[in-house]
């Protein structure tokens, strides 16, 4: 009989569609792409960065793939390479960005659709509870299949 991993473990969130845990892993693989972000609270390395953007970077000893993240605001992927969203706020914001306007890029919508899904709820947890089931077949239909009349499981 296997365990099943301690509650806030980070095996327990990786198969939740649109989740990526901020721990303190990746908060080592992210530093220093995040004191990249912070230096742009500072209007000379602003100007400094967006005169050439590339050169910028150098400054910091990212890898090459955190880098070609910040050169294509691949904000998913900054993410999954250690960003935090608040630190790269400081980034979107020196595009002259918003977090909306950011949130709706990395949710696939435009800002009016996802204010609307955030004003309605939020996203629904009807095909975002497991990329496994995803891939299994076992969504939301699936999930009903399962249950005799009455709510109980079958077998």
């Amino acid at each position: 009989m296997s365990k099943a991993p301690p509650p806030g473990r980070p095996e327990e969130f990786d198969d939740i569609p649109g989740t990526t845990l901020f721990d303190m892993q990746r908060s080592r693989q992210g530093y220093h792409l995040n004191m990249f972000c912070m230096a742009l609270m500072k209007p000379e390395n602003r100007a400094e960065f967006k005169a050439n953007e590339a050169a910028y970077l150098m400054k910091f000893p990212m890898t090459q793939e955190q880098r070609d993240a910040v050169l294509k605001r691949d904000w998913n992927r900054m993410i999954e390479l250690g960003g935090n969203i608040y630190f790269l706020s400081k980034l979107f914001s020196s595009d002259g960005l918003s977090f909306q306007h950011v949130a709706a890029l990395m949710t696939g919508s435009t800002q009016e659709q996802y204010a609307q899904m955030m004003i309605a709820g939020g996203r629904s947890v009807e095909g975002n509870r497991s990329k496994s089931d995803a891939r299994s077949g076992r969504g939301a239909a699936a999930r009903k299949t399962a249950r005799k009349p009455g709510g109980k499981r079958r077998g």
